[in-house]
């Protein structure tokens, strides 16, 4: 996700590099080898791979070149006309589909609560039981009759959508934010804190429809926030730098903030990350003279040092409930301040979304860091459950966990018991990619490989120590420093990985140096990484190339290596879905948050049929960096699905089982703040209140906000294939 607002010095910018270690980029590890193996799989094509989901893992350097396939799964086709690229303020989308607008920033979910009235007069109390603001990552879950998880169900389900900053904020205040002599009002403070977090509602679908409609009202609608209860799960639980004012015992946390991406779980649970957490700490000036060497690297290599100013000011308002919000020692002790109020944020957080009384989780064995989400591997029965989180900041790193617990499929519905049970105990690991296109997770354990008190980088003490600050402990194993993670997701066809590398200006070539997975100087339009583990899901080796580059048809930025066009060209990529459907899965969706290609079009979101690891080559860009890339795009690949509406992100995506209800989040629409006139009701967006065709109480109104978006077919088909 890009900043929310430009910062200076003495404030977050995730801009900023906090990496500043000196573990080797691949180059160094080792000299490149593409051999043979690159040969043997550039002559396969990206439809042609489509069928080869089974194929056997031996083909990419694990055994005999000779095997034979598994049988070919049913090719995918798509079925839609690419939109083209436009600055229409607007959800632009293929020819045969519809939108409608499901919810945004404002919309009661219960009944007592009048609707949203387009001119920030709402209270701030009310935002408990409101839609909350900055729509990111989202998942349905199928509610049977009974009310517990099903998921095969299309008609009836439970859907759960980050909330993850507010922006100008246009729709929360009468006048914008409002700042005198340095300091928020609390009524302010208030509506951002509980506009914040994750909503979940009941959705059903229309009679005769494919199309969905909140159920306001239901017993299962509710907030959970930036001052929400939740318990600490896993081996950072009631740790002695987690103890604050307001948990003595290290056990508990006050709210999630700034939620990007997320991720589900088999038993039917939704996974929510905290990624630009920093947004709302802030830190004293002279702090580090309070503090021990060992918690000043930490808090640095986190982003917080000294006299960093809270970007949101939510320390300024007067009351103790405030101070929370600025991480810096007061007291005699941690339980009487809030200096370790900072490490409760920044970790993966468990919601059981069909129980609603039920308490959020985080989950502290998934590690700490920028959570941009946390992807899932395809659950089977007797192996570990595998997770996979990208650390959202330039130059940082991919994680995967692994559970000690072994996948019980009578854990179905289990709730946080079994969240418990296998996301509380496991292995964290950090990736290398190595030059060859092969690659290792490095495993981040207290007491191996020089990981414990006696430690040079940062004395870790225990493995909640390791998991609280897996960045340093990811630095001293030699991680590979990428391009920004962002997205990941599992292919359901054949267990490959694929994460959006974002972009990174920072990548100057010399301070920070090309390497094979970060090829390009400068990467301002970012790239698609993928890889096939050997030894299943859970193996400690892969094979990985560059599924898509990024770039422009105009080249103007960035080299046009995956030979993109019109129909399906795009930058930055952001968010990234595969499709679930139950028949036709594995579809690819792909989403842009982007600000190097807005001169030409709004943000967007692309369908492609994903092809397979190695069915490319390898290639050499234009600064003499080689890497491995994966088949060239075609329209027959790749194809620009829809356009959003102008100064938005497109965020937040997933499909119904049966194929028929799509579901997406338009972020931040008119997002400049330069360009605002509340008196005039003048933004540049006014979407969703000019979106053609809708009928809904959205409709006419001025101030733009962010919404989920529903698409269907006009016929009621299955989308896009």
């Amino acid at each position: 996700m890009r900043p929310t607002h430009s910062t200076p010095a003495s404030e977050y910018d995730d801009n900023e590099i906090v990496n500043l270690s000196s573990n080797p980029h691949m180059d160094a590890i080792l000299a490149a080898r593409l051999s043979r193996r690159s040969a043997l799989r550039g002559g396969v094509g990206a439809t042609t791979a489509a069928l080869l989901g089974g194929l056997s893992l031996s083909a990419c350097g694990g055994g005999s070149d000779d095997e034979a396939p598994a049988k070919p799964a049913e090719p995918l086709r798509l079925s839609f006309a690419a939109v083209a690229k436009t600055h229409a303020d607007q959800v632009t989308v293929p020819e045969g589909y519809q939108v409608s607008i499901l919810h945004a920033l404002g919309d009661p979910m219960h009944y007592g609560d009048a609707s949203w009235k387009d001119d920030g007069s709402e209270t701030a109390e009310s935002y408990e039981r409101r839609i909350g603001d900055g729509h990111d990552g989202m998942y349905y879950f199928g509610l049977s009759d009974a009310g517990t998880f099903d998921a095969s169900r299309s008609d009836r389900g439970l859907l759960c959508v980050n909330h993850e900053y507010v922006v100008a904020p246009y729709g929360l205040h009468a006048s914008g934010r409002v700042v005198t002599a340095g300091k928020r009002s609390a009524e302010q403070v208030d509506k951002e804190i509980y506009a914040h977090g994750a909503s979940v509602v009941e959705v059903r679908r229309k009679a005769g429809s494919m199309d969905m409609e909140m159920v306001r009202g239901s017993r299962y609608n509710r907030r959970i926030h930036s001052a929400t209860p939740m318990d600490i799960g896993g081996p950072a639980a009631g740790h002695a730098k987690l103890v604050n004012k307001l948990s003595p015992d290290g056990k508990q946390a006050f709210g999630m903030n700034n939620n990007c991406a997320c991720g589900y779980t088999p038993w039917g649970t939704y996974l929510t990350c905290e990624e630009n957490y920093l947004n709302v700490i802030g830190r004293a000036a002279g702090d580090d003279a309070q503090r021990s060497a060992s918690e000043i690297v930490a808090l640095k290599r986190y982003g917080l040092p000294e006299n960093r100013k809270n970007p949101y000011l939510w320390d300024t308002p007067d009351g103790e409930q405030y101070q929370r919000w600025n991480s810096k020692v007061s007291g005699a002790s941690a339980a009487d301040d809030h200096r370790n109020s900072f490490n409760t944020f920044g970790w993966v957080v468990e919601i059981d979304p069909f129980r609603p009384d039920s308490k959020p989780v985080k989950r502290t064995a998934l590690g700490r860091f920028n959570h941009e989400g946390a992807w899932p591997a395809p659950a089977k029965a007797g192996e570990p459950i595998v997770i996979y989180s990208g650390d959202d900041a330039r130059n940082e790193y991919v994680y995967k966990f692994v559970s000690d617990a072994r996948w019980d499929p009578k854990d179905i519905d289990g709730g946080a018991a079994a969240g418990a049970k296998y996301l509380d105990k496991g292995t964290l690991y950090v990736a290398r990619f190595n030059n060859d296109g092969s690659g290792e997770w490095l495993e981040l354990t207290h007491g191996k490989h020089g990981i414990d008190a006696g430690n040079a980088l940062y004395p870790f003490a225990d493995q909640g120590d390791v998991v609280m600050h897996c960045r340093l402990a990811a630095d001293f194993r030699g991680a590979t420093k990428m391009d920004r993670p962002e997205w990941g997701g599992v292919n359901p066809l054949n267990g490959e990985v694929y994460m959006t590398m974002t972009n990174n200006s920072q990548r100057d070539g010399s301070k920070v140096p090309l390497d094979a997975a970060n090829p390009r100087k400068g990467n301002a339009n970012g790239h698609i990484i993928r890889w096939r583990e050997e030894g299943g899901q859970a193996g400690t080796r892969f094979q990985w190339d560059v599924y898509l580059f990024g770039a422009r048809v105009d080249e103007k930025q960035s080299q046009n290596l995956s030979g993109l066009t019109d129909v399906n060209d795009f930058s930055s990529p952001d968010g990234l879905y595969f499709d679930q459907r139950s028949s036709g899965g594995g579809l690819l969706w792909i989403q842009t948050d982007d600000g190097a290609y807005t001169d030409v079009t709004n943000c967007m979101m692309l369908a492609a049929i994903p092809g397979r690891v190695g069915d490319g080559g390898k290639t050499t860009t234009k600064e003499g960096q080689a890497t491995i890339m994966g088949a060239k795009a075609s329209d027959a690949t790749v194809r620009r699905f829809l356009v959003g509406p102008f100064d938005c992100e497109i965020t937040g995506v997933v499909v119904t089982p049966d194929g028929k209800t799509l579901f997406f989040n338009v972020q931040h629409p008119g997002e400049d703040a330069d360009k605002a006139d509340f008196a005039a009701g003048s933004f540049t967006s006014h979407w969703p209140g000019n979106q053609p065709g809708i009928t809904s109480g959205h409709k006419g109104h001025k101030r733009p906000r962010s919404a989920t978006v529903v698409v269907t077919r006009k016929d009621g088909g299955t989308i896009a294939i």
